[in-house]
């Protein structure tokens, strides 16, 4: 097996394992035909979310390692913020603070991360409360942070690529 170095390549990888994550569920909910499903049919969209959140949680921590010698030290989410910023990338800060947020919630679940997309209108991610995350007695078959609503991973991979872009550039 081929090590791949290039954070792009990275990036290519893990849309791909990330679409076929997508393209399992989809194949499951249109089996399913908007009813209920079956156990093995839960079963099996509860999988394939949960591969698609590692996905989403190790392409953006693979990242973080990467471009972490960007600082010196010190909480790389915020500094990266905090740069884009001073640079006038105001979006983009907005953008990747988001997606944080938003994988910090897949990691460690609700806390401070959670409360604080809760409460931002502008989010744009779709939250669970509390009592619907998997594994909790329910059939959805999404975490705390639906990562299987269209373009999730595409908005996290073109975010990743653009702060990568703009912290090789300087």
């Amino acid at each position: 097996m081929e090590t791949v170095e290039n954070v792009v390549d990275l990036i290519g990888a893990a849309k791909a394992n990330a679409k076929t994550c997508e393209d399992r569920i989809s194949e499951v909910m249109n089996a399913m035909g908007g009813q209920t499903g079956s156990n093995a049919q839960i079963e099996e969209l509860r999988a394939a979310t949960v591969a698609l959140e590692l996905v989403a949680v190790d392409i953006f921590s693979v990242f973080e390692v990467r471009m972490q010698h960007h600082f010196k030290r010190g909480p790389f989410a915020r500094k990266l913020k905090a740069k884009l910023l001073d640079a006038g990338k105001a979006e983009l800060a907005h953008r990747f603070h988001q997606y944080y947020l938003a994988i910090n919630v897949l990691k460690h679940g609700t806390g401070a991360s959670f409360r604080e997309l809760r409460d931002d209108q502008s989010a744009g991610f779709i939250l669970r409360a509390e009592d619907a995350i998997i594994g909790a007695g329910t059939s959805e078959p999404v975490g705390l942070v639906d990562v299987t609503v269209q373009g999730f991973f595409d908005g996290l991979s073109t975010t990743i690529l653009d702060a990568y872009g703009f912290l090789e550039k300087r």
